[in-house]
């Protein structure tokens, strides 16, 4: 086919095509003709089926069918209106309620052994959409009778506003949702929130904290998990539908419970106005049991931030008495300025200016350095740090973070309490626990150190391994010098202060302390803060315990005598013979005396007297 013969067919071709379209578009209009005369046809018929074809009867008849049609959709629109109130709210605000109620999901907190301290549980909380509320006297009525605990004239208060969201009450009981869901109020409905509790209740009160009705952390772990984004972690997860692995801490729950048993008896017995407890572990600085007493109960917090319930170990500050000798000491000899043979004069108090320091318990001899240990010499122990100097003093104080605030997991923490001028009379007084006021944890971690080869880890409420605790910790003391404290702290229960804690099988060692309480600035003669800081067992250190008793009252039985010895002491005794069970610690009734803890530094000391 030529080129002349192809454009010919082609223009053939394109006057059949356009002849097509256009008699489509005839068929097309004829039809679009014909719907609208259908249309109008069907128009027309119910126009004459409302008003009539006449007058008179006919077109009155048919105005009435048109107000009763008109009066029919009104009715029909408020209907609708009223059912989309009660049964689809305002999707905007409460779609965002609920979205940052669901946005709350905190991870369980269990123990070391997967016991639940807390978790999550879904509760309903009542709200109202104010704008969509049509009547708000018989809104408050029906809802304050429903819910007699309201306040009316809050709650009319509320509902009067142009707000899409309020809350009425959080934490509904399902007999109230059942009661206010009949009354069928329009723009009243239910959400489902996060509410947090504590199987346990108070007894893990002060290490947990708790969260606030909107389910945030507002102190403890509670708040460490927020801070940390733990808890933001959980909520995505949650929202994809899944559940975050449940936080583990390093309390025991069987060992907190037997801590604060017995510390509970012990305040009633000594008539103390409140009390301590913590038990670390040495080789991980993990915090196995933490006890101050009063506490609270975080699923209903309303004492919580009373005077008296605070977390006594972690935010307390005291002056811890003769437990400070123990770092005295081994400050001496750690230094090699003093060893195990090392005398001290104590056959007369120690002038100073017109200070005078005497012994509680005077010998009035020359002592050697285990005997100013067990008979808790403030001449002797003062004698060291004066050998030492001040400035000494201050730096193997700040090595063992002794001065400055000790921070951990839980947010609660305070500083220490230091003079303003720190001269040598100072350095005397806080060589043997006095003018310098620490939080008992400080404590804790010091002692710590000084059995367990000399390392400084900072205690921990989760767990972590013993690599892990000695990866992170600092060398403070020679092991020698470790050796030497674990020998003078069982000799001290053995021989000293510290017998009333000695249970058979389980090599208990430790240092007591008992420091007159500050009041209105001035030292106060019946009021005494006792403690205890002890470590089992000895021959491998393991668990470190420190128990504080709060103006402990002499009893007939203490023959008048209110000091650690008598009453903090056997107190921490009966929380060893029960936890270290609990702790997998193994009695061994044969053990060897304190002198044999020496053989592996080859020391040899005197006999004690």
């Amino acid at each position: 086919m030529n080129r002349d013969a192809f454009l010919s067919a082609v223009a053939r071709g394109g006057g059949a095509s356009a002849r097509a379209v256009g008699r489509a578009a005839v068929t097309s209009g004829r039809w679009a003709v014909f719907g609208l005369r259908g249309l109008f046809r069907l128009l027309k018929k119910l126009f004459f089926l409302l008003v009539g074809r006449g007058e008179g009867l006919g077109l009155t008849n048919g105005r009435l069918r048109i107000a009763m049609l008109a009066f029919g959709i009104v009715y029909l629109t408020i209907v609708g209106r009223m059912v989309q109130y009660a049964v689809a709210p305002d999707v905007g605000a409460v779609a965002k309620a609920s979205q940052q109620v669901a946005a709350i999901s905190r991870p369980d907190i269990v123990d070391r052994n997967g016991q639940v301290l807390a978790t999550d549980i879904k509760v309903s909380s009542l709200y109202a959409e104010p704008k969509n509320i049509i009547d708000v006297d018989e809104a408050v009525e029906l809802l304050s009778g429903a819910l007699p605990e309201l306040n009316r004239d809050e709650l009319r208060a509320r509902l009067s506003t142009k707000k899409g969201f309020v809350w009425l009450k959080r934490e509904v009981t399902p007999r109230e949702q059942v009661a206010v869901f009949r009354l069928g109020i329009p723009g009243v409905g239910f959400i489902q929130e996060n509410k947090r509790i504590y199987p346990n209740g108070d007894i893990v009160a002060h290490i947990l904290g708790f969260a606030d009705v909107d389910n945030k952390g507002i102190a403890g772990i509670e708040k460490y998990l927020d801070t940390s984004g733990m808890t933001a972690k959980a909520a995505a997860i949650a929202a994809d539908g899944g559940r975050m692995e449940p936080i583990h801490l390093a309390l025991d729950l069987k060992v907190q419970h037997a801590v604060r048993d017995e510390l509970s008896a012990g305040m009633k017995k000594f008539k103390a106005i409140a009390g301590s407890a913590a038990i670390a572990d040495v080789e991980t600085g993990e915090i196995v049991s933490l006890v101050s007493l009063p506490d609270y109960d975080p699923n209903n917090p309303v004492d919580a931030l009373k005077p008296d319930r605070i977390n006594r170990v972690n935010v307390g500050v005291f002056e811890m008495g003769s437990t400070m000798k123990a770092l005295t000491i081994a400050m001496g000899l750690d230094s090699g300025k003093f060893n195990l043979q090392s005398r001290m004069d104590a056959r007369a108090p120690l002038q100073y200016g017109r200070f005078r320091i005497h012994d509680f318990h005077p010998t009035n001899r020359v002592l050697t350095i285990p005997e100013v240990f067990v008979h808790s010499s403030n001449i002797g122990t003062a004698r060291i740090a004066l050998g030492m100097g001040v400035e000494a003093h201050k730096a193997f104080l700040a090595k063992m973070r002794q001065l400055n605030r000790l921070q951990t997991e839980l947010p609660e923490s305070a500083r220490p309490i230091l003079p303003p001028r720190w001269g040598e009379l100072n350095t005397i007084t806080i060589s043997f626990g006095h003018g310098l006021a620490i939080a008992p944890i400080q404590s804790v971690m010091a002692v710590s150190a000084l059995v367990n080869g000399g390392y400084l880890m900072t205690p921990t409420f989760m767990q972590r391994t013993a690599a892990e605790a000695r990866s992170a910790s600092v060398q403070v003391l020679k092991p020698s010098t470790s050796v030497a404290m674990r020998y003078l702290m069982r000799l001290n229960a053995e021989k000293g202060s510290a017998k009333k804690a000695d249970i058979p099988g389980y090599r208990v060692g430790g240092k007591t302390g008992t420091a007159e309480k500050v009041v209105n600035g001035r030292y106060a003669k019946n009021k005494n803060l006792t403690a205890f800081t002890a470590v089992f067992p000895m021959d491998k250190p393991k668990y470190m315990m420190l128990v504080v008793l709060d103006e402990p009252q002499a009893l007939p039985e203490t023959h008048g005598f209110a000091t650690s010895g008598w009453n903090v002491v056997p107190v921490g005794g009966k929380m060893v013979e029960r936890i270290a069970p609990l702790l997998g610690v193994e009695p061994i009734y044969d053990a060897p005396p304190a002198q044999d803890l020496l053989a592996s530094i080859g020391a040899t000391v005197g006999a004690v007297r």
